[in-house]
């Protein structure tokens, strides 16, 4: 055991996201995937011949700056030629989880798939959402240091409220050596080195996430999109000042999905804030949501943004989106998006869901083997340790425990014979037995659990190889995907990690191309292929 092994695990997901991977929600929520490449190839064409993005490439190049392998597959995608894949997510620091890349591996593979099926050009972009202004999300990241999960924790800026394009970094080096440290013994030492070039002096947030993505994406052919950009929100304008234009058309067909979301026992995704429209106001790096009342008096000289329910809308109004990779909750919010492009006259966004998966490093994995463990039963804090224990246990307490309990529902039922045989009225109803009965087993599984604690207490080893485990896979008690930075993994297994992650997610977007993505919600984290 010695490279990292790489499994798929379940998407999860909100109800209202299931639903929609199942095509359990009406058609007008949510844009069904096409099935099989006949039907991706007609919608690859139809929007590939879109005349209202055919110079997208032009526009949004200085947002772009691709170079090597990505600016190879934007050029053969470009002017009409061939169609993108999209996803995209808020700055995190180092990089942030994960899923992240999981993210930009999909649209990688997805476009890949497209590509051999349609014969047309797909390039993958990564939308990297820079005008966001949600420090708290941005500045935090989680490593594992000395076995213990770390919190890397940037200070709170002297300026908020800005967006994480215009916030400056600051004063990185202490969490850059925690995070150097996390990485152990380094085999890619390449990895860190993009670290330490992107999250330098005079950088901000956004600009130094952009730059890390940038340097480990693009070799693979994936563009990074600054969506914060001057740029961007040039070739936005023009759909976004339509946006405001119909505000309240936008605002009243939200508020109607709502409805019938509600109707339809989901909770809307997106708290909609009435009174207020979609789209932002850009200035002096803050962004401003747009009173409804204030919407037809706004110049035209403003810059503008889009809300989180408009954007995947507003990029495919500058974008040949064919398909938009997205999280759990961002196929769910897309019930909300269709709602405005249906008022905008616009074309309805697709999403597929991104590859959900788990890095099992190698001391991990012999833990695993040691104790005979799946990596699913770590998700429960206290299940695989006590199953552990109790199997360790000596042989004459599990006897003498089981005994007990046995024993006192033994004499519970011979106490109901013998009352039940009384030939007279019942001296005790069967209510109260039943309570008896259910009083002492609580007392015995009581007795059970201190046995078990006790035993814990003195298998200090178990606890502790248990505990490494369950912080790499289930750190907080969240797939790790979700909570930990992916470098330290990169750079201590390089390449052949980024291989496999890629081969799973490259089964993922089959599963998609077929029109079928698989549900896994309900699936157990299995082994890899």
């Amino acid at each position: 055991m010695t490279e990292p092994l790489v499994v798929t695990i379940p998407f999860g997901g909100p109800p209202l996201t299931r639903a929609a991977l199942r095509g359990a929600v009406p058609p007008a929520w949510c844009a069904h995937a096409p099935q099989g490449a006949e039907q991706w190839r007609a919608r690859a064409r139809a929007t590939a011949s879109d005349v209202s993005v055919r110079d997208w490439a032009t526009e949004l190049a200085p947002a772009l700056e691709a170079s090597g392998a990505a600016a190879d597959r934007l050029a053969r995608s470009a002017s009409g030629k061939g169609v993108v894949v999209t996803t995209g997510q808020q700055p995190g620091l180092f990089g942030g989880p994960v899923y992240t890349w999981s993210k930009a591996l999909t649209a990688l593979t997805l476009a890949d798939a497209l590509e051999r099926a349609t014969g047309i050009p797909v390039a993958p972009v990564f939308w990297a959402a820079t005008y966001d202004a949600d420090f708290a999300e941005s500045s935090a990241s989680y490593v594992i240091l000395n076995g213990t999960l770390t919190r890397l924790q940037q200070p709170p800026p002297e300026t908020p409220d800005l967006t994480m394009r215009d916030t400056p970094l600051g004063d990185v080096s202490a969490l850059l050596r925690s995070l150097e440290q996390a990485s152990g013994s380094a085999v890619a030492h390449s990895a860190l080195e993009a670290v330490r070039d992107a999250y330098g002096p005079g950088q901000t947030i956004g600009l130094a996430y952009v730059r890390l993505l940038r340097s480990i994406l693009e070799p693979l052919g994936i563009a990074v999109l600054d969506a914060g950009h001057a740029a961007v929100r040039s070739a936005s304008h023009a759909f976004l000042r339509r946006g405001l234009e119909r505000a309240g058309e936008i605002d009243a067909a939200l508020r109607a999905r709502e409805q019938e979301l509600r109707d339809r026992g989901f909770d809307p995704p997106v708290a909609h804030v009435r009174g207020l429209s979609t789209v932002f106001r850009y200035s002096d790096r803050t962004r401003s949501r747009i009173p409804i009342a204030d919407a037809s008096r706004i110049d035209d000289d403003v810059e503008l943004e889009a809300n989180v329910v408009l954007r995947p809308v507003a990029e495919r109004a500058i974008l040949p989106t064919i398909a938009y990779v997205g999280g759990p909750g961002e196929v769910a919010y897309f019930a909300q998006a269709t709602a405005i492009a249906q008022v905008l006259g616009a074309d309805v966004p697709l999403v597929v869901p991104r590859w959900s998966g788990m890095v099992i490093e190698p001391h991990v994995q012999r833990l695993l083997a040691r104790y005979a463990l799946a990596p699913e039963e770590l998700r429960d804090p206290h299940a695989a340790e006590s199953r552990l224990v109790r199997a360790q246990m000596p042989a004459g307490v599990r006897e003498a425990l089981a005994r007990y309990a046995s024993g006192a529902d033994a004499l519970n039922d011979a106490l109901r014979a013998a009352l039940a045989s009384d030939a007279g009225s019942p001296l005790v109803p069967d209510a109260v037995l039943d309570g008896a009965r259910h009083n002492i087993a609580h007392r015995i599984e009581r007795l059970e659990r201190r046995v078990v604690a006790a035993a814990k207490r003195r298998e200090e080893s178990t606890m502790r190889d248990i505990a490494i485990a369950r912080t790499s896979l289930f750190p907080l008690g969240k797939p790790q995907e979700r909570v930990l930075n992916f470098i330290p993994m990169l750079a201590r297994h390089g390449a052949p990690l980024l291989a496999q992650m890629r081969s799973r997610a490259s089964e993922h977007a089959e599963h998609v191309l077929s029109g079928q993505p698989r549900d896994t919600s309900d699936e157990r984290v299995g082994a890899a292929r």
